[in-house]
């Protein structure tokens, strides 16, 4: 008798062998719409059936987004954006946030910043329920990313080389409010969450974007304080950053990170023969099927061949979620999703 969703992921992240690699999912909108046009039906449920997904990801409704004006939107935590049109669909296109142009730091202070109480948390038990043998993810934390959005890029830069209680108070209003957003979530659904999201993005496609120096004050004590919380709650701290950081990675590991998403394959450095060599004994793997060319542009034979090589390398002895190296697009042909799990 085959495991089951969970017992597959979690024999994973202990470094067993699973009867097979376990598989995730994760697509931006248009992407699920032009799927969902292949497939005949828009129950996504069925579909992540189908494709033999392992995971599913718990939802906690955020407050809606305001409109500004002009096309710009802004959500509960002041990031700004616009939509862009495709043939499936809009996609968020980011522009400057609600605190780009703060001058003093009683800007920072004076901001009407979210409350934990403002996400619906009231369907995570009935989610539970309905997928009691699927592994489950939940959450959208960040901790250095979402805080520079709101602050605007440039601010954020300029705010740790010359200002760095500015930044200190931006990551530390994030870090305070998923904290206990997580422990909310984990008290609900009695322990029963597996994997707790933690975002912030430290590549860029040639290297870092940031030092060594500035992620350790400004990134690695955060870091490490959710990763903490999320242990202490019985979880695992599933990470996401893109880009090529190889050289974050034993930062992230002394941090606490138990699984390492999305590993963009950016050039040699991050490719799995290497990533599963010199780290495999210390950390498991999340997605990697490169979102830039092969599966916009391949063949389904090819994405097929390439899940095939990282289940091999990454998933030896356990270690790896098959998945891809970002939210899928909407350029990518459905008919090679289908291939990457197995379906074409």
């Amino acid at each position: 008798m085959g495991m089951t969703s969970r017992e597959r992921v979690l024999a994973a992240l202990r470094h067993e062998q699973p009867d097979r690699t376990p598989r995730d999912f994760w697509a931006e909108p248009p992407a699920w719409q032009r799927l969902f046009a292949h497939v005949g039906h828009t129950d996504k449920d069925r579909l992540l059936d189908a494709l033999g997904v392992d995971v599913r990801h718990l939802e906690a409704p955020a407050p809606a987004e305001q409109a500004l004006g002009g096309g710009l939107f802004q959500n509960f935590w002041g990031e700004r954006y616009i939509y862009q049109h495709t043939p499936w669909g809009p996609m968020r296109e980011d522009a400057k946030g609600a605190l780009a142009g703060a001058e003093s730091f009683a800007a920072l202070e004076k901001f009407p910043w979210p409350s934990p109480d403002c996400l619906d948390r009231s369907q995570l038990k009935a989610q539970c329920r309905r997928h009691a043998d699927r592994a489950l993810l939940y959450g959208f934390a960040d901790i250095w990313q979402r805080p520079a959005l709101v602050r605007g890029w440039e601010g954020m830069f300029l705010d740790m080389a010359e200002r760095p209680d500015w930044a200190h108070f931006l990551s530390r209003k994030f870090t305070d409010f998923y904290r206990e957003d997580y422990t909310r979530a984990a008290e609900l659904t009695q322990g029963r969450i597996d994997l707790y999201l933690v975002i912030s993005d430290l590549g860029s496609q040639g290297g870092p974007l940031i030092s060594l120096t500035m992620f350790r004050e400004f990134i690695a004590p955060y870091l490490k304080e959710l990763c903490d919380c999320i242990h202490g709650l019985g979880g695992r701290a599933l990470y996401h950053s893109c880009g090529m950081i190889r050289p974050f990675i034993p930062e992230l590991i002394a941090c606490g990170v138990d699984v390492l998403d999305p590993i963009q394959p950016t050039g040699p450095e991050m490719q799995p023969e290497s990533l599963k060599r010199e780290f495999g004994g210390r950390l498991s793997f999340h997605g990697g099927i490169d979102m830039q060319n092969l599966l916009p542009k391949g063949t389904p034979a090819e994405v097929a061949a390439e899940a095939r090589r990282y289940g091999e390398v990454l998933g030896r002895d356990g270690g790896y979620i098959l998945g891809p190296a970002h939210l899928f697009q909407p350029d990518v042909p459905p008919e090679n999703i289908l291939a990457l799990y197995g379906n074409d």
